[in-house]
This record gives C-alpha cells, sequence and structure tokens, in this order.
C-alpha cells in the first residue's frame, strides 16, 4: 500500500483496520506466531507501536493472554496463523471458555479464491475451533471489520465472560478498501469483563435474603465466578458484616481472605474444614461455581436435600449439578451487594456459636497441619514448599499453579492473605504446562506484583522453549519446578490404584532444571535441602529483569505425592475417586 497520513486515514489493508480496532479498544500486550496470512496486521501493528510479541508456541501464546485476562480483567488478545497455529489453540481456548476467561483471538485463513483445493495447512479450523470458544466470528467482507472486532469485544466481556475467535482470510486481512476516521471507533466499555451487570430478580433477592436471615448455620460456596465480577472484596465485607463462613473452590481461593475470620478453606475433593461444614450447614448459598467434579467431590457434597441458593451469571449452570431452592440469575457483584443490603446485620447474634466453631476447627486444623507445613523430610516435601511459600511471599504475590498436584496442594495449604484473585490456577480445564506462560501473562498484566508459579517437571518440560520469550521480554518471574522425575499424579495414582512398583508410562529422566535455565540465559537454583528453600525463594524474588527456575527435587515416593491422601492406607472402591 503506499505510505503517508492521508493512505492510514483512508484506503487500509484488512490487517491495518484489525490493528487499529485493537488499539481503539485499548488492548494490552498481545501475543502471536506470524504467517503470510495475518503479515498486515503485523506490519501495522509494528507501524502502530502495538505491544505484540512472538511467543514459541501457539498454545502458550493463548495461556499467557489467558492468565493476563484473569489477572487484569482486561481483554486478552492473542493469534495464530492458519492450520496448525490455529489448532494448537484448541486447549488454551478451553481453558479460557470454561474459566470465564474475556479473550479476543485473532486466526489467519486461507484465500477464499482457492479454499479447498488443497491450499498449504488448510484445515476446517472453524469447525475445531466452533465448540472451543465462546463465539467464532468469520469475516467474509472488508468492510464489516470494524463492526465484527467490536462485536467480538462485546461478546467476550458480557454476560459470562469468554473467548471469541475472528478467522480473517487471508484475501480479506491483504485487500483495502477507503475508510473513514469514525468508522474505526470503539466504545470502552468493552475493554475489560464484566462490561454489564444484571441484578438478580427482586421477588428471587427477598426469598434468599429471608432463608439467610432465618439460617443458624449458613455457608457460602465460592467459586471462580467470585474473580470475574471482581467481587471478593464485597463478597468478604458481606460474609464479616452478616457472620457467614465461606468455602471456596481452588479457582475461587481469595473470595475471602484466608485469614479473616470467616474464612473456611477449600471444599470438594480436598478440603480443611469445610466438607464437614457443609454437611452441618442449614442453608448453603452457592456464588459463581458450577459445583463440578472436583468441587463437590464427584457430586456427593453437598449432601441431598439441602437448602440451596445459587446465585450464578451463567443462566445454564444453575440447577445442572444441584437443584437450587432459589436460583439467583445475574452478576456476582450485584448479587452480594443487594443481599447484604436485604440482609444487613440481622441473625449475627444467632449465628455467633457457629462462626466460633468455624474459627475453633479452622486453628485446630492449622496446628494438625503444622508438621507438614514444617516437615524436615529430604527429598523436600510439597507440605514444606507451601509453608515456606506462605511465610515468603507477600500479600500482594500471585502464586499461578498449574494443572496436576500443583493447584491441589496449592489449593488447599496456600494462604491468601488478602481478598482478591491472588491464586492462578488454570481450572478451567487443568492442563500441564499452564505455569511459566500463566506466570508471563500474569506479570504482564501487573508488573509490580512478585509473580511465582508451581508447575511440575512434566508440565515444565511442555513449554520449556517459552524461557526464552520470557527472558527476551525481560520479565522477572520465579518458576518453581516440582521435580519428582515423573508424571506425579499419574504416578501417585497408580500407586493408589494398582500398588507398589505398578507404575507405566510415568516416570522422566532425572534433570537439572537449574543448569537448562542458565544454558537459556535465565537465573536457575537447585533446591534439595528444606532448610534451604527460603534463602533460594528471596533470592528468586528479588532477581530482575529475567525469569528464576526454582528447581525444587521433592519426594520421589508416589505414596507422598499427593496432598490430602495417604495412598498406603486409602481404600478404594469401584467407581470411587479419591485423588
Amino acid at each position: 500500500m503506499t505510505d503517508g497520513v492521508a493512505a492510514r486515514d483512508n484506503e487500509m489493508t484488512g490487517g491495518e483496520v484489525l490493528a487499529r480496532m485493537l488499539q481503539a479498544h485499548g488492548v494490552g500486550p498481545m501475543f502471536g506466531m506470524g504467517g503470510f496470512q495475518l503479515l498486515p496486521f503485523y506490519d501495522a501493528a509494528r507501524r502502530l507501536g502495538l505491544a505484540h510479541s512472538l511467543i514459541n508456541d501457539e498454545r502458550c501464546g493463548v495461556f499467557m493472554a489467558d492468565a493476563y485476562a484473569k489477572v487484569s480483567g482486561r481483554v486478552g488478545v492473542c493469534d495464530a496463523t492458519l492450520g496448525p497455529g490455529a489448532t494448537n489453540l484448541v486447549t488454551g481456548l478451553v481453558e479460557a471458555l470454561n474459566a470465564g476467561s474475556p479473550l479476543v483471538v485473532i486466526i489467519g485463513d486461507s484465500h477464499r479464491a482457492h479454499s479447498w483445493k488443497n491450499m498449504t495447512q488448510e484445515s476446517r479450523q472453524t469447525e475445531i475451533l466452533r465448540p472451543a470458544c465462546k463465539e467464532l466470528i468469520r469475516v467474509e467482507q472488508i468492510e464489516r471489520l470494524p463492526e465484527l472486532v467490536r462485536r467480538a469485544f462485546q461478546v467476550a466481556t458480557s454476560g459470562r465472560p469468554g473467548p471469541v475467535v475472528i478467522d480473517l482470510p487471508e484475501d480479506v486481512c491483504h485487500d483495502t478498501h477507503p475508510f473513514e476516521g469514525e468508522e474505526l471507533s470503539a466504545d470502552a466499555r468493552w475493554q475489560s469483563a464484566p462490561a454489564l451487570r444484571a441484578r438478580p430478580d427482586a421477588e428471587d433477592l427477598a426469598k434468599a435474603a429471608a432463608l439467610l436471615i432465618e439460617a443458624k448455620r449458613p455457608l457460602i460456596l465460592a467459586g471462580g465466578g467470585v474473580h470475574l465480577s471482581q467481587a471478593a472484596e464485597s463478597l468478604q465485607a458481606f460474609a464479616e458484616a452478616a457472620g457467614i463462613p465461606v468455602a471456596h473452590t481452588m479457582s475461587g481461593k481469595g473470595a475471602v481472605a484466608c485469614s479473616s475470620p470467616v474464612s473456611a478453606g477449600l471444599f470438594g475433593r480436598y478440603d480443611r474444614i469445610a466438607n464437614k461444614l457443609i454437611e452441618e450447614s442449614d442453608c448453603l448459598l452457592v456464588v459463581g461455581c458450577k459445583l463440578g467434579e472436583i468441587a463437590t467431590k464427584r457430586y456427593t457434597v453437598p449432601p441431598p436435600g439441602k437448602t440451596l441458593i445459587h446465585l450464578e451469571v451463567w443462566a445454564e449452570e444453575i440447577g445442572r449439578c444441584y437443584a437450587p431452592t432459589v436460583p439467583l440469575w445475574g452478576d456476582a457483584k450485584a448479587g452480594i451487594e443487594a443481599l447484604a443490603q436485604a440482609i444487613g446485620g440481622r441473625g449475627r447474634e444467632a449465628r455467633e456459636p457457629w462462626l466460633t466453631q468455624v474459627v475453633e476447627q479452622m486453628a485446630a486444623w492449622r496446628e494438625k497441619v503444622r508438621e507438614k507445613l514444617e516437615s524436615t523430610e529430604t527429598p523436600v516435601s510439597m507440605g514444606r514448599l507451601l509453608g515456606e511459600l506462605n511465610k515468603v511471599l507477600p500479600a500482594d504475590a500471585l502464586l499461578v499453579a498449574d494443572g496436576g498436584f500443583a493447584a491441589h496442594w496449592g489449593g488447599l495449604l496456600y494462604d491468601s492473605k488478602q481478598p482478591g484473585r491472588g491464586f492462578v490456577p488454570d481450572r478451567g480445564f487443568a492442563s500441564i504446562g499452564y505455569g511459566l506462560p500463566g506466570a508471563m501473562g500474569c506479570k504482564l498484566a501487573a508488573p509490580e506484583r512478585p509473580v511465582v508459579a508451581l508447575t511440575g517437571d512434566g508440565g515444565f518440560n511442555m513449554v520449556l522453549g517459552e524461557l526464552e520469550t520470557a527472558r527476551r521480554l525481560g520479565l522477572a518471574v520465579t518458576i518453581i519446578v516440582v521435580n519428582n522425575a515423573a508424571s506425579g499424579y499419574v504416578k501417585a495414582l497408580q500407586h493408589l490404584m494398582y500398588g507398589e512398583g505398578a507404575y507405566q508410562s510415568s516416570d522422566l529422566a532425572e534433570t537439572d532444571y537449574a543448569k537448562v535455565a542458565e544454558a537459556l540465559g535465565c537465573k536457575g537454583i537447585r533446591v534439595e535441602d528444606p532448610e534451604a528453600l527460603q534463602d533460594a525463594l528471596k533470592t528468586a524474588l528479588a532477581e530482575k529483569g529475567r525469569p528464576t527456575i526454582l528447581d525444587v527435587v521433592v519426594t520421589r515416593d508416589p505414596a507422598k505425592m499427593l496432598p490430602g491422601v495417604d495412598n498406603r492406607a486409602a481404600k478404594v472402591r469401584k467407581g470411587d475417586r479419591v485423588a
């Protein structure tokens, strides 16, 4: 195309229109790996000064965008070329879809004049990706690009947030069309989620409030929807004022601070004290939680027949796993604040014995797990590692937990010191490999906050190439590689199900990841002694301008790899899933 201001204000390629529309929406860092189809977009991003970075694997690009969105609330953006680039996005898109992360993801596609004539890398990518996203928008006319980009941001940030894919054929991206400046506008409302808040029906709110006022042993079950709604501070204020304890899922950790007197900790497959409290409760308020398999301990928690109020913005999820007494369809923050207004402090005096019981039980639990948190055994125990993280990490730290047992250990033993998202697990899809790219997305979303990731050696092996990206971007993140020379979760399950020595395809080669990190220009620290953990963590957090890999050699005993199950004593019956 011709250069000059006049050309940019009038005749533009589809790629430039896309770049200008992203700029109009105030996007932050973008991640991608280019191809011929999207070259006009890349060229426009360069000229416009957009923050776009090359990644080494498209799945990691969408993981970074997902973590960025989870922490910032703003729309995460990434792109991929057609074919293998687009199909590499599937896992990350499903994570974002299930977790409710607002993303706009751009994929190049084949030239429409030659489609289905064995074009290089051509596939039915829109059919592959459509079930992995909230909406897929294919651009058939360059004239409609501004309208459809606006649509993508609106869908991504409204209702239950989620990923929207824009499929851009090569000829539309390279084509030109005269645009007037006002056509390339955007409404700032759609830059972050939730863009709109719906308050539940007044009659339903009154019913729910009456049930909670009368309850002597009410309990709130908080899921990740609390964070999608930016509702944690409102929830903690409501719970403390009304005297209602709060238990949470792994995604919902931080719904209230773990130090709050109303905190009942994790519930579900692993719990602190919450599962018993759920049994004893006379009224449950479920907020932003889908009540899936892990949260319900494979659909056994809560037990049948409970009085249950379900506050959820995604109407289709209400009643899917547990029929509510009162459904509240609406935004979590708006619903909580409406309930707070309706209830005030009424009924709190009658709930004091219940609250006292929760505080006493939590104190007893802490005493019970002290041995794990302070363990001196070698190789290092996961409990001791979490104990040191609790001591060293400041209140504003972000702890990313990869899929597998990193999330289970972190969800159970890590203490969130303030309300809000300080614990970032990839529980939408629980894919391993999220730790490193997730930490990178978190650091770009909140550069002033310390960012630490827990990842297994198996998950780290999947994404090791992104260390180069993190170093190139100068991201001072700390990646703790839980080094047990195994696919630990699988090996622990094999031990649990089939006994000692019955391991198949679950062992990895012994690897010194600190040396690997140094070879890639990063800082590497290997920890084999639990007494060295605290100093190693402090050294890693003090490192500037590059990532640090903390290679922590942990137990090789598969009977000790899971946080809440002693595999040597657990009884497993047909249909059970205890870990």
